[in-house]
């Protein structure tokens, strides 16, 4: 491993240690511990990781959150290492002089999260909106990152006043190169065992072999239980790096996610194929998170408040299941879930691949294969109601959360929908669940009262009732179920008044 610039062996720590204890002890004490659970951006370093073109980027993570093996073989940046007191970083200079740091906790944090903007390689001056500057920096950058005495204006104005890297900058000019690819590793401590295997084969024999083995690959959630609940596993199996789990596919018939493809490069490459996750990902946690975190690790909890499922569900997708025997079965994601954090998956199976199939419709051709991504600020336009995106030449979709805040929060409800349309007839309707019963679910009673009806105001009141009694909703610190029940009604007359706005709009 290396941090800045120096090579650091990582002999002597534990397998459950976590980056920021190895650069904490270290010395390196810009980054800090704040939350623990990937929330607050204190923490926040840089690690450079593949990036589209085959060279590297400067990806920024939650150092509380990574296993120290994952990173080994690996380049790390620190705060310390973007410029020092007699020679600072353009990022650091411009918050010192907007006034962006006072106590200075999450400072380097915010730091590392605009460095890894500023070296963006396709950030570009462009036209000016509150959330994105003329400098072509995006405010989302730092949405993982939270600052309690500043205020976040003069973070902003940092933000905002930077201009482009200096041909000579030397984080700049490491990105001419490629990253370095994952080493192997094996790591035998007194509180357990970290295992990178080689191969999926491997992987799939140690799952089989070790009954208490845990596959691992952003470990977004698994590292808040070591960090909070001080959870320990004998044996953990770092999936993230697999270059089997780690394909995108996109074909006339279906588009495939490999199951430890981080979500934030499925923003930027499936995005643009299937609008519903190019809705759904701005609102998934914060880009720190997105980072590291999988489709197959939101799916592989079977949590019933995990964004992701419900807009699986509503795309009809499944997910193929592999394991060291050899075999291999795909299961529809709306009979993936069993109960509470419950499934199908047995333990010594994986997520492979999520398959999304295409709507007939769809145009998934030449340009759909080589995946170019859209404008960067696309992947964050808030601007539309409800998120309402038109499917194909006869349907519409959209994702609908509610949550405490606007980003970087988790659901009280969620609600996916896909609707079918054909000359102003509900053809096919299917609408994806989650925070309203033990498992994210199909809401199949409104579908069937959608299905074949006219999309006008009669249909979607009458629908919205039997949406509000869907699922089993509780009472929790989040939200009652009164609540739930209530927002579950009003979701379809927010999309059929979204959709009628957006006919009204492009008239």
């Amino acid at each position: 491993m290396t941090v800045n610039g120096r090579v650091v062996p990582l002999v002597g720590a534990v397998a459950h240690a976590t980056a920021l204890d190895l650069l904490r002890g270290l010395g390196l004490t810009g980054a800090k511990e704040g939350c623990a659970e990937g929330e607050c951006g204190a923490c926040a370093v840089l690690v450079a990781t593949a990036g589209p073109e085959g060279t590297a980027v400067w990806t920024p993570v939650n150092a509380c959150l990574l296993p120290v093996h994952a990173l080994a073989g690996q380049e790390v940046v620190t705060s310390e290492g973007l410029g020092s007191p007699d020679d600072l970083h353009p990022v650091q200079q411009q918050l010192a002089a907007a006034g962006g740091s006072q106590c200075g906790y999450c400072t380097p944090g915010f730091a590392c999260a605009m460095a890894a903007e500023f070296y963006r390689t396709d950030r570009a001056a462009g036209t000016a909106s509150a959330e994105h500057g003329a400098n072509g920096f995006d405010l989302h950058a730092i949405g993982g990152n939270l600052c309690r005495c500043t205020g976040y204006r003069p973070l902003r104005d940092a933000a905002f006043g930077l201009g482009m890297p200096r041909p000579d900058d030397p984080l700049r000019k490491r990105l001419s190169e490629p990253a370095p690819p994952a080493v192997a590793t094996d790591v035998r401590a007194g509180d357990g065992r970290f295992v990178r295997p080689e191969t999926l084969d491997e992987a799939l024999r140690l799952l089989r072999d070790g009954p208490d083995a845990l596959a691992v690959a952003g470990s977004t959630d698994w590292g808040v239980d070591v960090n909070l609940r001080a959870a320990r596993a004998p044996l953990v199996v770092a999936i993230d790096r697999l270059p089997e789990l780690r394909g995108v596919d996109v074909t006339g018939d279906s588009v495939e996610i490999g199951a430890a493809v981080p979500l934030t490069e499925i923003e930027r490459t499936v995005g643009p194929q299937v609008p519903l996750l190019a809705q759904l990902l701005p609102q998934f946690a914060s880009r720190l998170i997105r980072n590291r975190a999988t489709l197959g690790g939101n799916l592989g909890t079977a949590s019933p408040i995990g964004d992701a499922a419900p807009a699986l569900l509503a795309l009809g997708a499944s997910v193929v299941l592999v394991s060291a025997d050899g075999g291999e079965r795909e299961v529809d994601l709306a009979d993936y879930f069993t109960g509470y954090r419950t499934s199908v998956r047995r333990r010594d199976e994986l997520i492979r691949t999520i398959r999304i199939p295409v709507p007939a419709d769809h145009d998934a051709g030449p340009a759909a294969n080589r995946r170019e991504p859209p404008p960067h600020n696309a992947l964050h336009d808030q601007s539309r109601p409800f998120g309402l995106e038109r499917r194909g030449r006869g349907g519409l979709t959209a994702f609908h959360k509610i949550a405490k805040r606007r980003f970087d929060d988790i659901s009280s409800v969620a609600v996916a929908f896909a609707l079918d349309l054909d000359d102003g007839i509900v053809t096919g309707a299917r609408i994806g669940l989650g925070g309203v019963a033990a498992t994210p679910l199909r809401a199949y009673a409104t579908e069937h009262a959608l299905s074949g009806r006219p999309w006008n105001a009669a249909t979607v009141a009458a629908a919205s009732v039997v949406l509000q009694r869907e699922g089993t909703p509780l009472d929790d610190h989040r939200a009652s179920a009164a609540y739930r029940a209530r927002m579950l009604g009003t979701a379809l007359p927010a999309l059929f008044a979204a959709s009628t706005e957006d006919v009204e709009a492009t008239a």
